[in-house]
């Protein structure tokens, strides 16, 4: 009995760790997720500095507000064929735990999609078979309405090994760091919105970024509609009576 009460105690502590809020992005037309408390920043695609005797998956670096960053494209990563970057391509900086401590780097991604609060007896143990990613980045698979997520567990995307190179990149190309403005001007030239989504990576402050992404979106979908459901001779129709004589 008491063994039974500590398994069921232990299941409920699994789900709470679970549980909480996620920034959804597509790969390949599937939807993942990563927790959002190692988002620190999103931002569209920039120019990359390629570093050489580097693995193909890592594209180089960026220099983010004075801050060498290096980049890796997650399609890449998980093996998935290589996309042409569109404008709707995206960076997701994150922040990853290593054996020396924290690494920020950003990922490459096809698109963000939201911010989801997701339950924790909404995510599901991965599965065993089924899956085309190597299991060992996944940690479940969250079920919703539209479909499924997979939740990805992003301190181990890269191997220790992989987190050492990555490392060794930014002590590298500190020239482009040290090129950086200081510290303080960078602070005046970030907007306040920014400097607390890299200080605080709350839901809140990527939400702020994801959405005016989604809202462009809506807007053209919103304004093809709508030509394709109005007939060309009510457009003529218009365009005669507005060039009509006074």
């Amino acid at each position: 009995m008491a063994e039974l009460a500590k398994k069921r105690d232990q299941a409920a502590e699994h789900m709470s760790d679970r549980e909480g809020k996620y920034l959804t992005f597509t790969m390949a037309k599937e939807e993942y997720g990563i927790g959002i408390l190692k988002i620190k920043e999103i931002i569209g695609m920039m120019a990359i500095t390629q570093v050489p005797k580097t693995p193909g998956f890592v594209k180089g670096v960026i220099d983010l507000h004075g801050k060498v960053i290096p980049v890796v494209d997650l399609r890449l990563r998980f093996g998935m064929e290589e996309m042409e970057y569109t404008d709707r391509t995206c960076i997701i900086v994150v922040e990853i735990s290593a054996s020396t401590g924290t690494v920020q780097i950003g990922i490459v991604v096809d698109s963000v999609s939201e911010v989801l609060n997701i339950k924790g007896e909404d995510i599901e143990d991965t599965p065993t078979s089924g899956i085309k990613l190597n299991t060992e980045y996944i940690f479940g698979i969250a079920k919703m309405e539209g479909g499924v997520e997979i939740m990805i567990d992003i301190d181990k995307v890269l191997s220790q090994q992989e987190l050492e190179l990555v490392s060794a990149m930014k002590k590298e190309d500190s020239s482009v760091e040290a090129e950086a403005p200081p510290e303080k001007a960078v602070s005046e030239e970030i907007p306040p919105e920014k400097t607390v989504a890299e200080k605080a990576p709350t839901e809140k402050a990527v939400e702020a970024e994801v959405q005016p992404k989604k809202k462009l979106e809506a807007e053209a979908s919103t304004k093809k509609k709508v030509a394709e459901e109005v007939p060309p001779e009510k457009v003529v129709e218009a365009e005669a009576h507005r060039n009509r004589p006074i």
